[in-house]
């Protein structure tokens, strides 16, 4: 069993700051670095992909809607064009700057609403799928296990990675619960733990109404503006190693 452990990063903005992210990139194994739509600004980007770079962690470009006032959590209407030129331009200006530190970036992973809009969007899929064709189609993409972003990526040649979220609440139906419903995200540290090691070991996850529900995918995030979310990342990581799993990036 192989498992890459992803998280968010790089999401302060100014003199703000969200979350502890060099005591993160100590944990996982792949950093998804917000690419300045969402939250994130230059500065910020250099030092967290810097700080990826010295300790071996994976770089992902976490693109976005153009939305800092809401987080990239609301879901927009972007024409097509242009929703595939704005991915295109965080995902060049992320590269540019992860590579003048030593490195690159080696995946990427749509954040927030942009990310639960395309695992049902096909039009707003093939967007984002364009903007990674046109930069590097040999760039994997994150997305949900039942997501339409994997056929709109295999029409393009673009490699896609399944994902599963162990501090997220999942519908019946394999898809995230909502943000704005109560219990979406899970902030109890042996709940998350314990989840996390049902995803990698028996491939499934416990939906909100209670069933099991089949999952199979190769990274597992643990969001990195929660509450302790450095407490939930290595109790996942430490569930994981004790449960024999081995944690690799995948790219």
């Amino acid at each position: 069993m192989v498992i890459d452990l992803n998280a968010d990063l790089g999401e302060g903005f100014g003199i703000w700051r969200l979350g502890d992210d060099l005591a993160l990139l100590d944990v996982v194994t792949s950093a998804n670095v917000a690419c300045g739509f969402h939250a994130g600004d230059p500065v910020t980007i250099r030092r967290t992909c810097a700080a990826a770079v010295d300790r071996g962690v994976s770089i992902g470009a976490q693109v976005s809607y153009r939305d800092l006032a809401h987080f990239g959590r609301r879901e927009m209407e972007v024409e097509p064009e242009e929703l595939c030129a704005e991915v295109l331009y965080q995902l060049a200006a992320v590269d540019g700057i992860a590579r003048a530190m030593g490195g690159r970036v080696s995946y990427v992973k749509p954040h927030g609403a942009l990310y639960n809009r395309i695992c049902r969007d096909e039009e707003q899929a093939m967007a984002v799928i364009e903007a990674v064709a046109d930069y590097d189609p040999a760039l994997p993409v994150l997305t949900l296990p039942g997501s339409v972003v994997h056929r709109v990526a295999a029409s393009e040649g673009v490699p896609t990675v399944s994902e599963a979220f162990a501090d997220r609440a999942y519908t019946p139906a394999g898809m995230l619960v909502p943000r704005r419903e109560p219990g979406s995200v899970i902030h109890d540290p042996e709940a998350v733990a314990a989840r996390a090691r049902q995803m990698a070991v028996e491939g499934s996850v416990t939906a909100a109404d209670g069933s099991s529900v089949p999952l199979s995918a190769r990274s597992i995030c643990v969001h990195g503006d929660t509450p302790d979310a450095v407490r939930l990342a290595q109790g996942v990581r430490d569930a994981l190693l004790a449960a024999g799993v081995v944690l690799q990036a995948f790219a």
